[in-house]
């Protein structure tokens, strides 16, 4: 019943994380069918190529075996000599054919998924020796259609062989009288046709095969609301944890403009809504930005300027401008030059004159 509800429960589509740790896992989307067609197709397609010369080959090497079989020496070492010399010769004339039959067996994984190596299919599973669960998968719906899609199958193929192979029904009774060497013309014809009409056959079996293969394996992987709001928690970041850190950066930043206040050259303010304090020292490219802020942090700004005695300016317009186009330790734009020079100049002419004014 918990496995029907939490099935029941996953209704929204897999994200792709979900999907590439399925992918990881060794889940994959991976039909039997494909498979045997490119084996069927290789097999077709190496009769049509090497069929002949293989034959050729293999021909040559038995009609020189028996041709000599009387000087065949049969003592131990001899004996072992020839088989593997006949061995090798065999491997030869099909080594290629074979060779393309096992990257055709290859193909038919590789074209359906990416490489993936993952212990986790072979892992042990109490499920994979428990009867209960055994008779599950006997009678499940991916059995029954695995089932029907067998039987349909060969209903299939069986009715196309039959329907090629029946008008040839009279010719191939003939045959057992015939010259053998007029057999093997018409015997690779038929098969070749048989072989390519199997091919097309299982080509659409396959398609059909690959696109039910990935709506199940897109269906297992799809997740609850509950799923996902977990997997967002752990992507981006519990909201609450995130907002704690949030809060606390900006609890530190402020710390860090209040302290760096006091070694301000002046604050420039609009009365009561925003405050900027800048620093200045002989020898800088422009005056730096040390802290900012509006409303309660630009008061509590002016209210550290006037404890440490750091000049007060109030100039609206300025103080809105730097406001928005600096931020905390960089230099003041270019366009704001002069208006903050003349104020640092008109400070520190003040100071040459009465001392350090706290206010101006």
């Amino acid at each position: 019943m918990a496995d029907e509800r939490d099935a029941s429960e996953r209704t929204e589509d897999p994200t792709p994380r979900r999907l590439e740790e399925a992918i990881r896992r060794g889940d994959v989307v991976k039909s039997a069918e494909v498979n045997t067609w490119f084996l069927v197709a290789a097999g077709a397609l190496m009769i049509m190529v090497f069929a002949a010369p293989t034959a050729a080959s293999l021909q040559t090497t038995l009609r020189g075996l028996l041709a000599d079989s009387y000087q065949i020496r049969t003592e131990g070492p001899a004996l072992a000599a020839l088989v593997r010399g006949l061995a090798m010769q065999v491997v030869g004339a099909l080594g290629i054919p074979l060779i393309l039959l096992v990257i055709a067996a290859l193909a038919g994984n590789f074209i359906q998924h990416r490489f993936v190596f993952s212990v986790e299919p072979v892992k042990p599973q109490l499920s994979r020796i428990s009867p209960a669960a055994g008779l599950a998968r006997l009678f499940s719906g991916q059995a029954l259609a695995n089932f029907a899609k067998g039987l349909a199958k060969l209903c299939v193929v069986g009715a196309v062989m039959t329907a090629l192979v029946w008008p040839q029904r009279r010719l191939l009774g003939s045959l057992i009288t015939a010259d053998p060497a007029a057999i093997l013309p018409f015997a690779t014809s038929l098969a070749l046709r048989i072989l390519g009409t199997v091919v097309a056959i299982l080509a659409v079996v396959a398609a059909a095969d690959y696109l039910f293969q990935y709506q199940q394996w897109y269906e297992r992987q799809k997740m609850s609301l509950r799923e996902i709001k977990e997997e967002f928690r752990q992507s981006e970041g519990d909201p609450a944890v995130k907002g704690k850190l949030r809060q606390l950066r900006h609890s530190r930043m402020r710390k860090r403009m209040m302290a760096a206040v006091p070694k301000a050259s002046v604050v420039i303010t609009n009365p009561t809504h925003f405050a900027v304090a800048l620093k200045y020292e002989r020898g800088m490219n422009a005056p730096v930005c040390v802290a900012k802020g509006v409303d309660l942090i630009a008061r509590r700004i002016r209210e550290v300027a006037e404890e440490h005695d750091v000049p007060v300016v109030e100039n609206p317009p300025l103080a809105r401008a730097l406001h928005g186009t600096v931020e905390i330790d960089q230099e003041i734009p270019p366009e704001h030059y002069r208006a903050v020079a003349e104020i640092i100049g008109y400070i520190m002419r003040l100071r040459g004159l009465v001392g350090r004014p706290r206010r101006s």
